[in-house]
Protein backbone atom coordinates (compact mmCIF):
# COMPACT_ATOMS: atom_id res chain seq x y z
CA UNK A 1 0.00 0.00 0.00
CA UNK A 2 2.74 2.07 1.15
CA UNK A 3 4.66 2.09 -3.01
CA UNK A 4 1.30 2.44 -4.22
CA UNK A 5 0.60 5.56 -2.54
CA UNK A 6 4.26 6.85 -3.37
CA UNK A 7 3.44 5.61 -7.43
CA UNK A 8 0.36 7.56 -7.14
CA UNK A 9 1.85 10.81 -5.06
CA UNK A 10 4.86 11.09 -7.49
CA UNK A 11 2.62 10.42 -10.88
CA UNK A 12 0.84 13.71 -9.37
CA UNK A 13 3.55 15.55 -8.98
CA UNK A 14 4.49 14.71 -12.32
CA UNK A 15 0.98 15.93 -13.46
CA UNK A 16 1.06 19.11 -11.57
CA UNK A 17 5.17 19.35 -12.83
CA UNK A 18 4.25 19.62 -16.87
CA UNK A 19 1.04 22.12 -15.62
CA UNK A 20 3.48 24.35 -14.30
CA UNK A 21 5.61 24.57 -16.82
CA UNK A 22 2.83 25.01 -19.43
CA UNK A 23 1.33 27.70 -17.17
CA UNK A 24 4.97 29.73 -17.54
CA UNK A 25 4.82 28.71 -21.10
CA UNK A 26 1.62 31.21 -21.28
CA UNK A 27 2.85 34.00 -19.17
CA UNK A 28 5.72 34.06 -21.66
CA UNK A 29 3.26 34.17 -24.43
CA UNK A 30 1.22 36.69 -22.82
CA UNK A 31 4.14 38.72 -22.16
CA UNK A 32 5.40 38.14 -26.08
CA UNK A 33 1.94 39.66 -27.16
CA UNK A 34 1.87 43.10 -24.51
CA UNK A 35 5.60 43.71 -25.78
CA UNK A 36 5.11 43.65 -29.05
CA UNK A 37 2.34 45.99 -29.24
CA UNK A 38 4.15 47.95 -26.85
CA UNK A 39 7.20 47.98 -29.27
CA UNK A 40 4.91 48.90 -32.27
CA UNK A 41 3.40 51.71 -30.53
CA UNK A 42 6.24 53.66 -29.29
CA UNK A 43 8.47 52.61 -32.49
CA UNK A 44 11.12 50.88 -30.21
CA UNK A 45 13.06 48.82 -32.00
CA UNK A 46 15.03 47.49 -28.33
CA UNK A 47 11.65 45.92 -27.40
CA UNK A 48 11.03 44.41 -31.00
CA UNK A 49 14.56 42.45 -30.55
CA UNK A 50 13.85 41.43 -27.31
CA UNK A 51 10.39 40.10 -28.37
CA UNK A 52 12.12 38.02 -31.09
CA UNK A 53 14.93 36.71 -28.58
CA UNK A 54 12.20 35.64 -26.28
CA UNK A 55 10.75 33.22 -28.73
CA UNK A 56 13.39 30.87 -27.91
CA UNK A 57 12.33 30.12 -24.33
CA UNK A 58 8.85 29.67 -25.04
CA UNK A 59 9.78 26.84 -28.62
CA UNK A 60 12.55 25.41 -25.34
CA UNK A 61 9.59 25.18 -22.60
CA UNK A 62 7.14 23.22 -26.33
CA UNK A 63 9.99 20.62 -26.64
CA UNK A 64 10.34 20.12 -22.73
CA UNK A 65 6.62 19.53 -22.87
CA UNK A 66 6.33 17.20 -25.42
CA UNK A 67 9.05 15.06 -24.06
CA UNK A 68 7.58 14.99 -20.43
CA UNK A 69 3.89 14.27 -21.79
CA UNK A 70 5.57 11.71 -23.97
CA UNK A 71 7.57 10.54 -20.91
CA UNK A 72 4.16 10.50 -18.93
CA UNK A 73 2.40 8.81 -21.67
CA UNK A 74 4.75 5.86 -21.58
CA UNK A 75 5.85 5.33 -18.10
CA UNK A 76 2.65 5.82 -16.60
CA UNK A 77 0.08 4.86 -18.93
CA UNK A 78 -2.54 7.37 -17.89
CA UNK A 79 -6.33 6.68 -18.17
CA UNK A 80 -9.14 8.57 -18.18
CA UNK A 81 -9.22 12.10 -16.87
CA UNK A 82 -5.46 11.97 -16.55
CA UNK A 83 -4.70 11.00 -20.21
CA UNK A 84 -7.30 14.13 -21.49
CA UNK A 85 -4.71 16.03 -19.61
CA UNK A 86 -1.44 14.37 -21.04
CA UNK A 87 -3.31 15.10 -24.19
CA UNK A 88 -4.42 18.48 -23.61
CA UNK A 89 -0.98 20.17 -22.71
CA UNK A 90 0.54 18.93 -25.64
CA UNK A 91 -2.25 20.65 -27.69
CA UNK A 92 -2.02 23.51 -26.18
CA UNK A 93 1.70 23.86 -25.97
CA UNK A 94 1.26 24.18 -29.26
CA UNK A 95 -1.01 26.53 -29.31
CA UNK A 96 1.24 28.83 -27.07
CA UNK A 97 4.23 28.34 -29.15
CA UNK A 98 2.03 29.39 -32.01
CA UNK A 99 1.18 32.43 -30.50
CA UNK A 100 4.77 33.40 -29.54
CA UNK A 101 5.80 33.35 -33.71
CA UNK A 102 2.66 35.45 -33.89
CA UNK A 103 3.92 38.09 -31.75
CA UNK A 104 7.48 37.77 -33.48
CA UNK A 105 5.67 38.40 -36.76
CA UNK A 106 4.35 41.50 -35.23
CA UNK A 107 7.75 42.90 -33.43
CA UNK A 108 9.14 42.21 -37.24
CA UNK A 109 6.81 44.87 -38.09
CA UNK A 110 8.22 47.23 -36.40
CA UNK A 111 11.73 47.63 -38.24
CA UNK A 112 9.62 48.54 -41.34
CA UNK A 113 6.65 50.91 -39.62
CA UNK A 114 9.88 53.05 -38.49
CA UNK A 115 10.85 53.65 -41.92
CA UNK A 116 7.25 55.10 -43.08
CA UNK A 117 4.81 57.50 -42.27
CA UNK A 118 2.51 56.51 -39.40
CA UNK A 119 -1.35 56.11 -40.56
CA UNK A 120 -3.69 58.23 -39.05
CA UNK A 121 -5.11 54.94 -37.45
CA UNK A 122 -2.41 55.90 -35.02
CA UNK A 123 -2.97 52.09 -34.47
CA UNK A 124 -5.82 52.37 -32.58
CA UNK A 125 -7.50 49.02 -33.77
CA UNK A 126 -4.51 47.54 -33.11
CA UNK A 127 -3.87 48.31 -29.51
CA UNK A 128 -8.03 47.48 -28.73
CA UNK A 129 -7.97 43.78 -31.01
CA UNK A 130 -4.48 43.32 -29.35
CA UNK A 131 -6.13 44.02 -25.66
CA UNK A 132 -9.03 41.56 -26.94
CA UNK A 133 -6.97 38.81 -27.45
CA UNK A 134 -4.44 39.35 -24.48
CA UNK A 135 -7.42 39.18 -22.60
CA UNK A 136 -8.85 36.41 -24.06
CA UNK A 137 -5.07 34.38 -23.27
CA UNK A 138 -5.72 35.06 -19.89
CA UNK A 139 -8.81 33.88 -19.62
CA UNK A 140 -8.33 30.36 -21.45
CA UNK A 141 -5.14 29.97 -18.89
CA UNK A 142 -7.17 30.66 -16.06
CA UNK A 143 -9.90 28.71 -16.85
CA UNK A 144 -7.22 25.60 -18.01
CA UNK A 145 -6.06 26.79 -14.12
CA UNK A 146 -9.63 26.23 -12.43
CA UNK A 147 -10.78 23.53 -14.77
CA UNK A 148 -13.56 26.10 -16.10
CA UNK A 149 -15.46 25.45 -18.94
CA UNK A 150 -18.30 28.50 -18.33
CA UNK A 151 -15.05 30.85 -18.85
CA UNK A 152 -13.70 28.41 -21.64
CA UNK A 153 -16.91 29.60 -23.30
CA UNK A 154 -16.65 32.81 -22.79
CA UNK A 155 -13.83 32.73 -24.35
CA UNK A 156 -15.04 31.55 -27.68
CA UNK A 157 -17.75 33.85 -27.61
CA UNK A 158 -15.28 36.80 -27.34
CA UNK A 159 -13.56 35.74 -30.26
CA UNK A 160 -16.76 36.91 -32.21
CA UNK A 161 -15.86 40.09 -31.06
CA UNK A 162 -12.69 40.01 -32.56
CA UNK A 163 -13.30 38.73 -36.11
CA UNK A 164 -15.72 41.77 -35.67
CA UNK A 165 -13.39 43.87 -35.07
CA UNK A 166 -10.72 42.91 -37.49
CA UNK A 167 -12.87 42.81 -40.22
CA UNK A 168 -14.01 46.70 -39.46
CA UNK A 169 -10.57 47.58 -39.55
CA UNK A 170 -9.93 46.03 -42.82
CA UNK A 171 -12.38 47.94 -44.27
CA UNK A 172 -11.23 51.47 -42.18
CA UNK A 173 -7.69 50.50 -44.06
CA UNK A 174 -9.13 50.23 -46.80
CA UNK A 175 -10.40 53.46 -47.08
CA UNK A 176 -7.58 54.65 -45.60
CA UNK A 177 -5.24 53.83 -48.32
CA UNK A 178 -7.59 54.65 -51.19
CA UNK A 179 -7.59 58.29 -49.61
CA UNK A 180 -3.75 58.33 -49.65
CA UNK A 181 -0.98 56.10 -51.46
CA UNK A 182 1.78 57.49 -49.46
CA UNK A 183 0.82 55.19 -46.44
CA UNK A 184 -0.24 52.03 -48.47
CA UNK A 185 2.82 50.38 -47.10
CA UNK A 186 2.15 51.03 -43.26
CA UNK A 187 -1.09 50.42 -43.86
CA UNK A 188 -0.37 47.28 -45.42
CA UNK A 189 1.81 45.99 -42.25
CA UNK A 190 -0.67 46.82 -40.16
CA UNK A 191 -2.92 44.47 -41.71
CA UNK A 192 -0.58 42.24 -41.09
CA UNK A 193 0.09 43.12 -37.67
CA UNK A 194 -3.89 42.60 -37.23
CA UNK A 195 -4.00 39.39 -38.78
CA UNK A 196 -1.54 38.02 -36.47
CA UNK A 197 -3.46 39.37 -33.53
CA UNK A 198 -6.53 37.65 -34.88
CA UNK A 199 -4.95 34.06 -34.90
CA UNK A 200 -3.48 34.73 -31.64
CA UNK A 201 -7.62 35.30 -30.54
CA UNK A 202 -8.01 31.59 -32.83
CA UNK A 203 -5.39 30.29 -30.63
CA UNK A 204 -6.75 31.49 -27.28
CA UNK A 205 -9.71 29.89 -28.66
CA UNK A 206 -8.34 26.52 -29.18
CA UNK A 207 -6.67 26.23 -25.58
CA UNK A 208 -10.43 27.16 -24.55
CA UNK A 209 -11.70 24.17 -26.09
CA UNK A 210 -9.09 21.76 -25.06
CA UNK A 211 -10.61 22.96 -21.31
CA UNK A 212 -13.99 21.82 -22.27
CA UNK A 213 -12.47 18.60 -23.32
CA UNK A 214 -10.83 18.02 -20.40
CA UNK A 215 -14.13 18.62 -18.40
CA UNK A 216 -16.17 16.91 -20.65
CA UNK A 217 -14.17 14.70 -22.61
CA UNK A 218 -15.66 15.51 -26.13
CA UNK A 219 -13.68 17.20 -28.85
CA UNK A 220 -15.60 20.22 -29.49
CA UNK A 221 -13.44 21.73 -32.04
CA UNK A 222 -16.24 22.32 -34.51
CA UNK A 223 -18.79 22.94 -32.10
CA UNK A 224 -20.80 26.12 -32.38
CA UNK A 225 -21.41 28.63 -29.09
CA UNK A 226 -24.74 27.69 -28.89
CA UNK A 227 -23.51 23.91 -29.36
CA UNK A 228 -21.52 24.54 -26.53
CA UNK A 229 -23.80 26.32 -24.54
CA UNK A 230 -26.32 23.05 -24.61
CA UNK A 231 -23.14 20.69 -23.78
CA UNK A 232 -22.04 22.47 -21.14
CA UNK A 233 -26.16 22.66 -19.46
CA UNK A 234 -26.46 19.25 -19.67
Amino acid sequence: MANHEHISGSFADELEGVKNKLLEMGGLAEQQIKMAIEALNNDDKDVSKEVISRDDLVNELEVNIDEEASRIMALRQPAASDLRLVISVTKISTDLERIGDEAVKIARQVKILRQEPRSRTNYAEIKMIGERVSNMLRAALDAFTRLDPQAALGVKIEDKHVDDDFAAALDNMRVLMAEDASVIKSILCEIWVLKALERIGDHACNIAEQVIFLDKGIDVRHFSSAELRDLLAS
